[in-house]
C-alpha cells in the first residue's frame, strides 16, 4: 500500500499558513506583481504540478466511508504558502476524501483561475465515466483526469473493458491522463498508451518505486520509449532510506532523467500529504536547490516549463 494512503490528517496541525482573511490581499499583490515568464533575480519560474486542497464544510461533503481530515487544507492557505515560497502557479489534484465529487475543487478553480488548473477524478468502474469527464473538462476548469490502479486485485479494472473508452475520450479531449499506481501495474497500462500514442500520460510520484528496487524501476524506465509519457519526480521523502536531501532518491531521479530527459520531468510538493515528512517550504527547497546534477536550463525545464507544457496556464 502506498505511503500516501496512510496519511494522517492530524499532521495538518503542522500547517503554519495564516488565514485567507488575514493575508490573501498580500498574496494577490504578490502574484499581481510577479512576472509569469520568470521570477525576480533570475530564479526559474516555479509551477507546482501536484497539490491537494479540501475544506471541512457541509457544502462539500466527504465521501461515505472516508475518514474525514481534522484540519482544513484550503486553496486560500495554499495561496499564502505559494506567496511565501515564490511558487507562481499550481496544478490541483482532486483529493481522495471527496472520491468522485469534484465540486469543491471546481469552485476553487472558478474563484482563482489565474493561479490554478485542476485534475479531476471519475469513477473508472462507471460506464458513464467518459461522458462525466467531458462535462468536467468542457464546463469547468479541469484539464486532466486521475486514475489510481493500485496493485491489489480490486483494481484489476485497469485491465477491463471500461478503460479503452476512457483513455480514448481523454485523447479526443486532449486532456492528460494522470496515473497514480504502483510498479507492478506499469506494464498493464502499456496497451492503453500504445492505443493512444498522442495522449499525454503522466505517472505520479515515480510510481513510488524505492531506490533499492532497480527491477521495479526498469518497468518505469521502459515507458521512456513513448514520447508522450511524463514523470512526476515527487515523493523523494517517502521512498528514501536516507535523510534530507535524500541522496538515494536523487540518484534514482538522475536515472529517470537520463531515460526521459528533463523535458518530460516535473516536480510537485504533494502538499499537504507531504507534511509528515516535510513542510511546504522545505519541499519547495528540495527541488529548487538540490537538483544540482541538472544545468540551469534543465532545472528551469523541470521546475516550470514541463508543467506549463502539459497544463498550459497561458503564461
Amino acid at each position: 500500500m502506498l505511503n500516501r494512503r496512510r496519511f494522517l490528517a492530524a499532521s495538518l496541525a503542522n500547517v503554519t499558513a495564516l488565514s485567507f482573511s488575514q493575508n490573501f490581499a498580500s498574496a494577490a499583490e504578490f502574484f499581481a506583481g510577479s512576472t509569469p515568464t520568470g521570477s525576480a533575480g533570475g530564479k526559474p519560474l516555479l509551477i507546482d504540478s501536484h497539490v491537494h486542497v479540501w475544506k471541512r464544510d457541509p457544502a462539500y461533503p466527504f465521501a461515505a466511508g472516508r475518514k474525514p481530515p481534522t484540519e482544513d487544507a484550503t486553496a486560500e492557505m495554499l495561496l499564502d504558502l505559494m506567496k511565501a515560497n515564490g511558487v507562481a502557479r499550481t496544478v490541483l489534484i482532486q483529493m481522495i476524501h471527496y472520491k468522485w465529487d469534484n465540486s469543491y475543487l471546481a469552485d476553487v478553480l472558478k474563484r482563482y483561475p489565474q493561479y490554478f488548473l485542476g485534475v479531476c477524478r471519475v469513477n473508472p468502474e462507471d460506464p458513464a465515466a467518459p461522458d462525466t469527464l467531458s462535462k468536467l473538462v468542457q464546463e469547468q476548469r479541469f484539464r486532466g483526469v486521475r486514475i489510481s490502479p493500485y496493485a491489489s486485485a480490486e483494481y484489476d479494472w485497469i485491465k477491463g473493458p471500461l478503460m479503452p473508452p476512457l483513455w480514448q475520450r481523454c485523447n479526443e479531449l486532449k486532456t492528460p491522463m494522470t496515473v497514480l499506481t504502483e510498479a507492478p501495474r506499469l506494464p498493464e497500462i502499456v496497451p492503453l498508451i500504445e492505443k493512444n500514442p498522442e495522449l499525454t500520460v503522466v505517472i505520479d510520484h515515480m510510481a513510488d518505486i524505492r531506490p533499492d528496487r532497480p527491477d521495479q524501476l526498469q518497468w518505469l524506465l521502459d515507458l521512456a520509449r513513448y514520447p508522450k509519457v511524463f514523470i512526476k519526480i515527487s515523493h523523494l521523502w517517502s521512498i528514501s532510506k536516507q535523510l534530507y536531501p535524500y541522496a538515494d532518491s536523487m540518484d534514482q531521479v538522475k536515472r529517470i532523467c537520463d531515460a526521459f530527459g528533463p523535458k518530460r520531468l516535473m516536480w510537485g510538493t504533494d502538499w499537504p500529504v507531504s507534511l509528515p515528512h516535510l513542510p511546504y517550504a522545505k519541499t519547495v527547497e528540495l527541488f529548487r536547490d538540490h537538483l544540482s546534477f541538472l544545468s540551469l536550463e534543465d532545472r528551469e525545464q523541470v521546475l516550470g516549463k514541463t508543467v506549463q507544457e502539459v497544463w498550459p496556464f497561458g503564461l
